[in-house]
């Protein structure tokens, strides 16, 4: 594993939640620190430190005396991440400055337009829409609330990836990406909001049918 100038703890979450889209580590798994530690060529005290922060963001749960391992899905879990979600990244937008949402609103709906299948693999899709969604939110100016954004979908992005594979076909509706750009050129931004609470929930339900009972 490289080392960058940057916390060894950071880079090691990051390299953990690299091999989880992969596939590399089940729901339920342990997590075996000590073999952990000798294939990322670290010490245990930085890898515990990630370990911990996964913990904290729901990728693990640690308990008392048995370590770690990689928190098991449920129906429950994933509705109450999309729920929390879809109202920080609503809330995200409402503070957003309204001159910058005009001015990216054209390019979120060419984004939107040139992605428009209905059916695409898990990976294509995580990619696009986390682009699109980074750009939509990027004239929020409250930092903490976009870091808490991204550590609650760190819990949720397990579940695509262990439900489905990177290489496995997922629905999607493309429609909903453009009608949140088009009500943010025509300056509509409560109507903006309503369309991305609604794109979480709409998403929610065509991932809840994967998910076992």
């Amino acid at each position: 594993m490289p080392i960058e100038r940057r916390p060894l703890r950071e880079q090691i979450r990051e390299e953990l939640l690299l091999r989880l889209d992969r596939g590399d580590f089940a729901a339920g798994t342990d997590v075996n620190e000590a073999a952990l530690a000798a294939e990322l060529g670290v010490s245990r005290t930085p890898l515990r430190e990630a370990l911990i922060t996964l913990a904290g963001e729901g990728v693990l749960e640690s308990n008392q005396g048995r370590g770690f391992r990689f928190a098991p899905v449920s129906r429950k879990e994933f509705r109450e991440l999309c729920a929390i979600v879809a109202a920080l990244e609503a809330l995200a937008l409402e503070t957003s400055d309204a001159d910058h949402l005009r001015a990216i609103a054209p390019e979120l709906l060419r984004m939107a337009r040139e992605f428009p299948d209905a059916v695409a693999e898990q990976q294509v899709i995580e990619r696009h829409d986390d682009e699109w969604h980074d750009l939509l939110l990027s004239g929020c100016p409250n930092e903490r609330l976009l870091d808490l954004i991204t550590s609650v979908k760190a819990g949720m992005r397990r579940y695509a990836h262990l439900l489905a594979g990177d290489d496995a076909p997922l629905e999607r509706e493309a429609a909903e990406h453009r009608r949140i750009a088009e009500l943010l050129q025509a300056g509509e931004l409560p109507g903006a909001i309503g369309a991305l609470r609604d794109n979480w929930v709409n998403g929610m339900e065509r991932m809840m049918a994967r998910i076992p009972e």
